[in-house]
């Protein structure tokens, strides 16, 4: 039998009041696509750390902005997009310090990137600053 592929889409304030309702909301997603506990902690992390950036550095915490978060899953993956209309970045020109560097300064910032990388399967990026930037994640449903 094929599996339909399903998409839901949540548009939210620019606000870190609203970070409850997008963890659950990708959670409840990456859950009906039948993604284990594990692999549904690591999408909601990776979207929570991707939604705080925009928040914080696209937007500005100004909360008039909007973050759009779609999700979709078939039987292959959960694909899930963060989309603002913020202050883009180039992401590869973004220095990657050695993390045992960053941790001796116990510096806060510099490991969002990093961290959405090591939980997710693929990360892509699609930046026009001030027009549309894109955050697009992929979490495998089956591994291997």
């Amino acid at each position: 039998m094929d599996v339909l592929e399903q998409t839901f889409t949540l548009h939210v304030p620019s606000s870190t009041k609203n970070l409850v309702m997008i963890r659950d909301f990708v959670n409840r997603v990456a859950e009906q696509a039948g993604l284990e506990e594990s692999n549904r902690s690591k999408i909601e992390l990776a979207v929570d750390e991707a939604c705080c950036n925009v928040i914080e550095h696209a937007y500005g915490n100004d909360v008039s902005k909007e973050i759009t978060v779609r999700a979709t899953f078939d039987g292959d993956a959960v694909r899930i997009s963060v989309i603002d209309s913020g202050a883009g970045f180039a992401p590869d020109e973004v220095p990657q310090e050695e993390l045992r560097e960053l941790i001796r300064q116990r510096r806060t910032g510099g490991l969002g990137m990093r961290l959405i990388k090591t939980l997710m399967d693929e990360v892509r990026y699609e930046i026009e600053p001030g027009r549309r930037n894109e955050l697009h994640m992929v979490k495998k449903v089956r591994q291997g």
